[in-house]
């Protein structure tokens, strides 16, 4: 279940969804995964004796999908975008996080260590390390691999975060699933006459063991968003085992970031907005009476000059086409006669030169042979009818 709610600053700008239209969807849905879930456990092979309905659903992901007209990046971008929800997307105690920090890591571990920083949070921070140790220990795959399988989270410096791609490769970035996030861990920077302090040679530039511990916080709580050159978009919202409200409301956060936000063009340029589960069908809750962001630009009509352009181009490259069919038969044509194809011609011929054999002037003289005895037959048939 959803532990308490968070409090997060109001927003201005107006939400796209209705709110009705959400909640009955998120009703829906959450009903439809429980019974599929108490299906699949009554058909088990093995029941569990002491399954609450929270253990059935409660590890099935919810997610919003949003279809655009337009791709919201030319490139993949391999950060991940967190936007803060109203209830925490992962609120279990029990899985292990590693950080990925600016050097030097023993700054950082004495952080952790500090009694100001909270207990509960301290049992989850399994690891910390900093970038050259990563890049000494686990530069081969077999090691990123147990590093990868080790931990539930993987938090990035976000001074560093861009060269992490390079370094852990596809073991990491294959999938959406365990990319390192971005946490901001500096200092922060006091300000003395408008202009910030310059911090000592000495001193690491890292922030104090609360705010440390305030970024895991909202980092592991956030929803996740990965842009790519697509326009199908995929976000976390939450789990089955959740209150519809609670669903709805995640939703609503999600969508207002990404319309006003993330996605260039906002409300314009996206087309249809789901929510769905991993193996279900996609339920609406909202549908665009557009299909296109801009009709001046994306609509081209046949008497336009770049509608002309189009065409030319076309007609250009089907004549470089055939010219180039014509240029290759006609070198087939015109290419020399080799060595094995005279031989294969003279044996043909030497085939057909060839005088009969005895097999078939046998054969000959067997059809001679009954074709003079029909004709016989039929002359003495007529001499008795005579």
């Amino acid at each position: 279940m959803a532990s308490s709610k968070v409090t997060l600053r109001s927003d201005t700008t107006v939400s796209i969804l209705d709110g009705d239209k959400t909640l009955r969807a998120s009703k829906a849905l959450i009903a439809h995964l429980k019974s599929e879930a108490e299906k699949k456990v009554a058909n088990a092979a093995k029941k569990p004796l002491l399954a609450d309905e929270d253990d059935v659903t409660g590890e099935i992901p919810v997610f919003v999908t949003f279809t655009t007209k337009r791709h919201p990046t030319e490139s993949r971008n391999l950060k991940p975008t967190k936007i803060p929800t109203p209830f925490p997307v992962d609120t279990e105690t029990d899985k292990g996080i590693c950080l990925i920090v600016a050097d030097p890591q023993r700054h950082y571990k004495n952080l952790v260590a500090d009694s100001e920083f909270p207990e509960d949070l301290r049992k989850n921070v399994s690891r910390i390390i900093d970038f050259g140790k990563l890049k000494k220990k686990f530069s081969s795959y077999e090691n990123q691999r147990a590093l990868y399988a080790e931990h539930d989270f993987f938090l990035g410096d976000s001074r560093i975060i861009n060269r992490l791609p390079g370094l852990l490769g596809k073991t990491f970035y294959k999938s959406q699933k365990k990319r390192p996030i971005p946490i901001d861990i500096q200092a922060r920077i006091p300000k003395s006459g408008g202009k910030r302090v310059k911090p000592a040679k000495d001193t690491v530039n890292a922030c104090n063991p609360v705010q440390l511990a305030g970024e895991i916080k909202r980092a592991i709580a956030a929803a996740l968003v990965n842009l790519s050159p697509s326009t199908n978009h995929a976000v976390k919202i939450g789990y089955a085992s959740w209150k519809p409200e609670e669903l709805a409301a995640n939703t609503e956060k999600v969508v207002s970031v990404m319309a006003n936000k993330l996605i260039p063009g906002g409300q314009k340029n996206i087309r249809s907005i789901y929510i769905k589960g991993p193996e279900t069908v996609a339920l609406p809750i909202y549908l665009t009476d557009e299909l296109w962001v801009d009709k001046e630009q994306d609509i081209v009509g046949d008497d336009s000059e770049e509608a002309k352009a189009l065409l030319k181009g076309e007609k250009a490259n089907i004549g470089k086409k055939r010219k180039s069919l014509e240029g290759a038969a006609e070198t087939e044509e015109e290419a020399p006669v080799s060595k094995k194809s005279k031989k294969s011609k003279a044996a043909k011929e030497a085939k057909e030169a060839k005088p009969e054999s005895k097999e078939d002037n046998l054969d000959k003289e067997i059809a001679d042979r009954k074709a003079a005895l029909k004709k016989q037959k039929k002359k003495a048939k007529k001499a008795l009818d005579v």
